[in-house]
């Protein structure tokens, strides 16, 4: 199976280098977004890149881009990534990009959270709030929440972790009126998508999606959405006895590689990052793969 550890375009200027994603420039108004199969935890990105995983990332992102269009515009042209690059460099971008309109991004990350989980779970223990959210006294870990609550984060430069903030320091970043539309979009956006995931067998735990303006001040969703990159996945089947049990669920998402690194002992969460064994990189990729499997109901390409 084909990896891509960093995509290298001579035919298009590169704008910048993300923990996953490369970003070509189309003209002034659009990007060529590249995924590649790097992967992180803890904002720290492994030396040891997921075979499959860009392909399946952009397959899932597209997916879900299409069914909740009618939510919020989304950041898609509609053109075909290999007609905007060089002949030789197709293998670079087939399956695993995007051309997207360019954007003014927003500084925070949108997150939702129906369940109790990662970070929020540890907030939950330590105030008994997530973000400034107020929560029932009582609730245990992957516990279903009365309702999904809206927890920003800060977006952090590479390398450095992301931090969780309250609704007012949102507004003060964005404004008033721009946060409560996106408080109330991504809202939106989480409860149409779990309903489905609910009808595919999976519990969708918590999301982070990523906002822009475009050149008339829309908001647009962009960036990836509800991936397994950027989400926690879930199995319906088997959440009643993990809850019960006191245990986190089984999740198809990068939580694999996260639990395998919470036991790596010494290691301070900063880069580098440790050695990645060959069983925990074939694993993560299966469950990415199984995550798209279950969500869209075909296997994804990985080659090619």
């Amino acid at each position: 199976m084909s990896t891509l550890f960093e995509s290298h375009l001579a035919s298009l200027p590169l704008l910048g280098r993300g923990k996953v994603r490369e970003n070509y420039a189309l003209g002034a108004d659009r990007l060529l977004m590249v995924t590649s199969d790097r992967i992180s935890a803890f904002d720290v990105v492994m030396a040891e890149p997921i075979p499959g995983k860009g392909r399946v990332l952009t397959g899932m992102a597209l997916f879900w881009f299409d069914r909740l269009a009618a939510v919020v515009p989304n950041h898609l042209t509609g053109i075909a990534p290999e007609s905007v690059v060089d002949a030789t460099e197709v293998d670079q971008v087939r399956g695993r990009s995007m051309v997207v309109k360019r954007l003014t991004p927003l500084p925070i990350e949108a997150v939702v959270r129906g369940y109790l989980a990662g970070s929020g779970w540890k907030e939950y223990r330590d105030s008994g709030a997530i973000c400034g959210v107020a929560l029932p006294a009582g609730l245990r870990n992957a516990e279903r929440l009365p309702e999904p609550v809206f927890t920003p984060a800060t977006k952090a430069d590479l390398g450095e972790h992301d931090v969780n903030i309250d609704f007012a320091a949102t507004v003060r970043a964005i404004g008033a009126e721009l946060a409560e539309q996106v408080r109330a979009v991504s809202l939106a956006l989480y409860a149409q998508a779990s309903d489905y995931a609910a009808t595919r067998g999976i519990v969708i735990a918590d999301t982070k999606f990523e906002f822009g303006l475009d050149e008339h001040g829309t908001l647009t969703l962009m960036d990836e959405v509800l991936t397994a990159d950027s989400s926690r996945f879930w199995p319906a089947a088997s959440y009643e006895a993990s809850l019960s049990a006191g245990t986190n669920p089984p999740s198809f998402d990068k939580q694999f590689l996260r639990d395998y690194l919470e036991s790596v002992p010494g290691w301070d969460k900063r880069a580098p990052a440790p050695p990645l064994p060959s069983e925990v990189v074939a694993e993560t990729a299966a469950k990415y793969r199984e995550a798209w499997q279950r969500l869209a109901g075909t296997e994804p390409t990985t080659s090619g």
